[in-house]
């Protein structure tokens, strides 16, 4: 090789799909390159011009467009184009224009397909254009998990069996150790106002063999009496089209050992806790169960060592970030409740009624190993704080510190129940929602951003879906509003340079990272939380919000297909990372360094960052800002 050649090959040898071939294969594109300059603002491609080449960016910058004239995208030193043009007929798609000086590598079409037919990392990386690339990477995830793709009726293994209302808690359990089960559904009949009055069979409630041995043999109830007396009344259920992840979130949520199935609101199966271990081999499962069965601070601290372990767990069983954020706030829930009917044991029972409540990522389904203590207790209407405020105190400062020996530190910002600020009335927080949606000065924007992401985990848990669903009616009705939360939205921006490579941290501990919380997930909960209150979305899981805005079609088309694919990508990284760092004995972060993560990473987490970069633009457009 001339020594040109091999400076060229050095070059090549840096940068994705060369950088994944062999040497020799390298050295050999190498000597068949040609080099071509262009002046700044030339055409090195027109729209339709016939194309035999994949072109390299060797120095200089080049502008992608669409053929509507629209910047598609901008490259720099090592970036490709042109291989979408040769895979379609040798026209090209997506015209190229020089922003300044540059120096371009012509590879030869010859070259190109035979890298293409002997290597699949290089047919793969030139073959995913757009997002597709990102949108194959999040479609392989889902692809290998088997819970995520199992619909419910996959796990359930016989036909349920039932016992009429009418029965005694005897025949119950004669027919329960008859058909060798632990549960059996109780049904009644019911006029069906849908149908004409029909009469039907309905679900009306569930004996287990638990609800037998503590609320009949315990308490010495009579054996002939109703079986309605003992049984668990309108028990919670999920309909036959859902999937078995749905349903182990479900059971461990509420902590439920059987889980009747409904199709067209009649009984077709009751899942069981071992029916979904079947599927789950992991044990999250079980740590709700377990933290709700610690009778102590001490014992809740011990059991929350596991936290960790159960996520790296999921981690390696390629678990998707819905999933893993789910089952992890699953269990924060788990650790409040269970704190919260300590406290209850040791101060008695509560003056008055309340619910408490957890905030932003908890309340999202989205939490993950790093995270404080956000939530804030909602009281009744009734609360006097000269009668009823001590123990209120007592009882969130219990909960706190509890939280805390478990591992979920205090809120540096005071977002916790334990500030009297964040203990209000259901009058009051209504008041106070008002106001922040009527006057949105930047500290009420930085609130909206932390409450509006709300959920009931103890008490009067139907106070916060009320408050929740006022929220949304109350943003709907403000444009003025929603503009404003839209422009703090863009506060925090994607990590991309002008050439779109990544734009890391200069100084600080983290320095020459990115944070993929702040300059990834978070922007994107912040610009979904928008559209969601635009379109009236109760939702608060940012996936289950982007499926209302898709459907509100309020979108670009398949912007909100790119939306999901950006924020399941952008998750997975930031939790593989955190996962091996604590494999490592680290102590996990958000911070990520480019140069840590694989080619394939790093190009799709471009792309996901592009998508939030032009979803961002669109929030600016979609919701123009007034001072009126």
């Amino acid at each position: 090789m001339e020594a040109e050649q091999i400076e060229i090959a050095g070059f090549l040898r840096q940068y994705p799909p060369f950088s994944q071939l062999p040497e020799q294969t390298v050295n050999y594109v190498a000597t068949q390159i040609e080099i071509s300059y262009y002046r700044a603002g030339t055409d090195v491609y027109r729209f339709g011009d016939e194309i035999h080449d994949l072109c390299v960016v060797r120095s200089g910058s080049v502008e992608i467009y669409r053929r509507n004239g629209k910047l598609y995208n901008r490259l720099s030193e090592g970036d490709l184009f042109g291989q979408l043009g040769m895979l379609m007929g040798n026209r090209v798609r997506l015209p190229a224009r020089t922003m300044e000086d540059s120096l371009i590598y012509f590879i030869p079409e010859s070259v190109f397909t035979e890298l293409c037919d002997q290597f699949d990392e290089f047919a793969y990386f030139v073959e995913m254009d757009d997002n597709g690339g990102l949108s194959h990477a999040v479609s392989i995830k889902k692809d290998s998990n088997d819970l995520l793709g199992s619909k419910i009726t996959k796990l359930i293994s016989r036909e349920p069996v039932t016992i009429d209302a009418t029965s005694t808690i005897r025949q119950a359990a004669q027919k329960m150790t008859e058909e060798s089960v632990s549960s059996l559904l109780i049904m009644e009949e019911v006029a069906d106002v849908e149908d004409s009055g029909q009469i039907r069979q309905a679900l009306a409630g569930i004996l287990t063999d638990r609800d037998l041995r503590t609320r009949v043999v315990a308490t010495g109830v009579d054996l002939d009496g109703s079986v309605t007396d003992v049984m668990t009344r309108n028990p919670i259920t999920l309909d036959d089209d859902a999937y078995a992840f749905e349903a182990m979130l479900t059971m461990l949520r509420f902590n439920l050992h059987h889980l009747p199935i409904l199709e067209n609101r009649r009984p077709i199966g009751v899942l069981a806790t071992s029916d979904i271990v079947r599927y789950e081999s992991q044990n999250s499962l079980y740590m709700g169960g377990t933290i709700l069965r610690q009778s102590s601070v001490e014992e809740l601290a011990r059991v929350a060592t596991e936290v960790k372990s159960c996520f790296v767990r999921m981690v390696h069983e390629d678990a998707n970030s819905h999933m893993i954020g789910s089952a992890m706030s699953v269990i924060g829930r788990a650790f409040k409740q269970r704190l919260l009917e300590l406290a209850e044991e040791q101060l008695g029972k509560p003056p008055v009624p309340y619910c408490f409540l957890a905030l932003g990522s908890m309340a999202r389904d989205e939490q993950l190993v790093v995270t404080d203590q956000d939530n804030a207790l909602i009281l009744d209407n009734g609360y006097d704080h000269e009668q009823h405020g001590e123990y209120f105190e007592e009882l969130t400062k219990f909960v706190s510190d509890g939280l805390d020996a478990c591992g979920y530190t205090y809120c540096t910002g005071l977002i916790m129940a334990t500030n009297p600020r964040w203990r209000k009335t259901r009058r009051e927080w209504e008041e106070c929602f008002s106001d922040w949606i009527d006057n949105p000065d930047p500290e009420a924007l930085l609130n909206c951003s932390i409450f509006f992401d709300l959920d009931g985990v103890y008490g009067k848990t139907d106070w916060a879906e009320q408050l929740n669903a006022f929220v949304v009616r109350r943003s709907g009705q403000s444009p003025r509003f929603l503009a404003c939360l839209a422009r703090n939205a863009l506060n925090r921006t994607p990590p991309l340079g002008f050439f779109k490579g990544f734009v890391m941290e200069q100084d600080g501990k983290h320095r020459k990272s990115i944070n993929l919380k702040r300059r990834g997930t978070a922007p994107l909960a912040d610009l979904v939380r928008v559209h969601a209150l635009a379109v009236g979305s109760t939702a608060r899981n940012s996936f289950e919000r982007l499926d209302d805005v898709i459907k509100a079609g309020i979108l670009p088309a398949d912007r909100g297909t790119d939306l999901r694919d950006a924020l399941e990508f952008i998750s997975m990284v930031r939790i593989r990372h955190q996962a091996l760092e604590l494999e490592a004995g680290n102590e996990p972060d958000n911070n990520i360094e480019p140069d840590n993560i694989s080619d394939f990473e790093r190009r799709n987490l471009k792309e996901a960052f592009m998508v939030l970069s032009n979803a961002q633009r669109f929030l600016k457009f979609r919701y123009p800002f007034t001072r009126k």
